[in-house]
C-alpha cells in the first residue's frame, strides 16, 4: 500500500472507516445517487443479492415447498413470512463480512481463526454442495423432458457440460447477467400458482395465522423449508460474490477492497432485501400452487419438484405443467453453478489459491478444478443409480447440521472489532442474527430426532 494512502487513510471521518481514498471508485455509485426514480435506483444496486435469493429456489427447494403445499395445503403458507427476516440479516451480515473485509467468509475465517474452525466448516459444504449439485442436474435434465421427447439420462451429460462451459469460459459479467435472467424463469411459479385459481380467502387465512402440529411429520417439514431456505452455501456465495463485485470494478487488491461506506452497505442492504423477498415470494407462490391442485385433489405424495409439476397436468392443464417445468430448468441453471463455485471459493480461499470467475482457467486453476470435479462428480451421481431424493435428503441432513456452528462463526466474525472495523453489527441485526442461529439449531436437533425415530 502506498504510504500517503496509509497516511491519508488515518484522516478519514469515522462514518467511512479503513477506507483508502486512491482506491477505484464505484461507477454505477454516482448514477445511483442521483437517479430520481426509487425503481430504477433499486434496480441499478441489484447483483449478488438477487442472485443468491434466486438460487436459493434451487429444484432442491422447489421439491420442498411443492411438497408443503401438496402435504399441508395453505396451512404453511405463513411460514415464508417468518422467514424472510430471517434470512434476510443471515445474507446481509454475509455482505457485509465480504464488503468489509475484501475476502470471502472462508478467507476471513482463515485470515483470524484457527485452521481447526474453518476445514470442517468448507468440507461439508464441498460434500453436501456437490450432491445437491448432482440432484439438480437429475431434475433439470428430467424437467427438459417433461417438454421435448428425449431421455433424461441422455441430457444429463450435454446439461453438465453447457453449466461447465459457461461458469470456464464466460467472464464474470457475462455470468452475472445470465444468472440475472436466469432468475426471471422462477416468475413461472407465480403464474402457474395464479392459473390454480386458488380460493384466495383459505389463502389470506394461511398467510397470516400460523397453524402448528405436533406430529413429527409437520415438525419435519418446518424444518426442512427452514434448511432449504437459510443454506450454508449461500453463505459462502453471498461474501465471495461481493469480492468478485469489487474486483470488477477495478479493485483488484485487498487494500483497495477492504472498508465499506454506509452508501455501499446501504446497497447492499437494498440488494440483499430485493434477493431474499424475491426468494420468498416464489417460495411462497410454490406452495399456494401445490396447495390449490395437488393437495386440493388429493394428490399429497409428491417426491420432488420433477414430480410435482408431472401431477398438475391432469389437475391444472398443461399450462401449469408446462410452467412449472420452465421454472424448474431455470432454477437449476442457476442453482448448480452456485453449488459447486462456492465450493471452489471456500476450498481456493481456505488453501488460499487464486480464485475468481473473473480469471481465466489459467490464471486460477485450482479454483476451477474444483468447480470441474464437484460437476462431474455431481453428473456421476446420476448414473450410480442413487434415488435422486434419498441424495437430497443426505445433502439436507449435512446442511441441517452445518448451519448451526457456522451461523455461530458468522455473527462471531461480524462482532469482531478486528475483523469488522466499526462495521460490526447493530442491535437489530445481532437480535435476528443470533434468534435465526438459535432457531437452525433448534431445526438440527428436530433433524436428527425425527430422522432416527421417523
Amino acid at each position: 500500500m502506498p504510504e500517503q494512502a496509509r497516511a491519508a487513510s488515518h484522516h478519514k471521518p469515522a462514518e467511512e472507516p479503513r477506507i483508502q481514498p486512491d482506491r477505484p471508485p464505484d461507477p454505477k455509485a454516482k448514477a445511483v445517487a442521483t437517479e430520481p426514480n426509487p425503481l430504477k435506483r433499486l434496480l441499478a444496486v441489484l447483483g449478488p443479492g438477487l442472485i443468491t435469493g434466486a438460487s436459493d429456489d434451487d429444484p432442491s427447494g422447489i421439491g420442498t415447498y411443492a411438497q408443503a403445499g401438496a402435504r399441508y395445503g395453505y396451512s404453511l403458507l405463513w411460514a415464508t413470512l417468518w422467514m424472510l427476516p430471517l434470512m434476510s440479516a443471515v445474507q446481509y451480515i454475509c455482505a457485509k463480512i465480504g464488503l468489509v473485509t475484501g475476502r470471502g467468509l472462508a478467507g476471513t475465517l482463515r485470515t483470524h481463526y484457527p485452521r481447526a474452525v474453518l476445514y470442517p466448516a468448507v468440507g461439508g459444504m464441498i460434500v453436501a454442495n456437490t450432491i445437491n449439485a448432482g440432484a439438480d442436474i437429475g431434475a433439470i435434465a428430467a424437467a427438459i423432458n417433461m417438454l421435448a421427447p428425449v431421455p433424461a439420462v441422455v441430457l444429463v451429460i450435454p446439461v453438465s457440460i453447457g453449466i461447465l462451459a459457461l461458469q470456464i469460459f464466460g467472464s464474470y459479467r457475462l455470468i452475472e447477467r445470465v444468472f440475472r435472467w436466469l432468475a426471471l424463469a422462477l416468475l413461472a411459479y407465480i403464474a402457474a400458482a395464479l392459473f390454480a385459481r386458488p380460493d384466495w380467502s383459505q389463502v389470506v387465512a394461511g398467510t397470516l395465522l400460523p397453524t402448528f402440529r405436533s406430529d413429527a411429520q409437520f415438525v419435519g417439514m418446518l424444518v426442512a423449508l427452514l434448511g432449504t431456505t437459510i443454506s450454508p452455501y449461500l453463505f459462502f456465495w453471498q461474501a465471495s460474490n461481493e469480492v468478485e463485485q469489487e474486483i470488477d470494478i477495478g479493485r483488484r487488491r485487498l487494500w483497495q477492497r477492504q472498508g465499506a461506506s454506509r452508501t455501499e452497505l446501504k446497497y447492499a442492504l437494498w440488494d440483499t432485501l430485493a434477493g431474499m423477498v424475491f426468494s420468498e415470494v416464489v417460495a411462497y407462490f410454490i406452495i399456494l400452487a401445490t396447495g390449490a391442485t395437488l393437495f386440493a385433489n388429493g394428490k399429497t405424495n409428491i417426491g420432488s419438484a420433477v414430480e410435482a409439476a408431472q401431477a398438475l397436468k391432469p389437475v391444472a392443464g398443461d399450462a401449469s405443467a408446462i410452467l412449472l417445468a420452465v421454472g424448474l430448468i431455470g432454477a437449476g441453471v442457476l442453482a448448480v453453478p452456485i453449488l459447486t463455485g462456492s465450493a471452489a471459493y471456500g476450498v481456493s480461499e481456505a488453501f488460499g489459491w487464486k480464485f475468481g470467475l473473473d480469471k481465466p482457467p489459467t490464471s486460477a486453476p485450482q479454483f476451477y478444478g474444483v468447480i470441474v470435479v464437484a460437476t462431474l462428480v455431481g453428473m456421476g451421481i446420476n448414473f450410480l443409480g442413487i434415488n435422486p431424493i434419498d441424495a437430497l435428503v443426505i445433502s439436507s441432513v449435512i446442511n441441517g447440521l452445518l448451519a448451526p456452528p457456522l451461523l455461530v462463526l458468522v455473527m462471531v466474525v461480524s462482532n469482531n472489532t478486528k475483523v469488522m472495523g466499526e462495521r460490526t453489527n447493530g442491535r437489530l441485526l445481532n437480535a435476528v442474527g443470533w434468534a435465526t442461529t438459535v432457531l437452525m439449531a433448534l431445526a438440527a436437533i428436530a433433524l436428527i430426532v425425527t430422522s432416527l425415530f421417523g
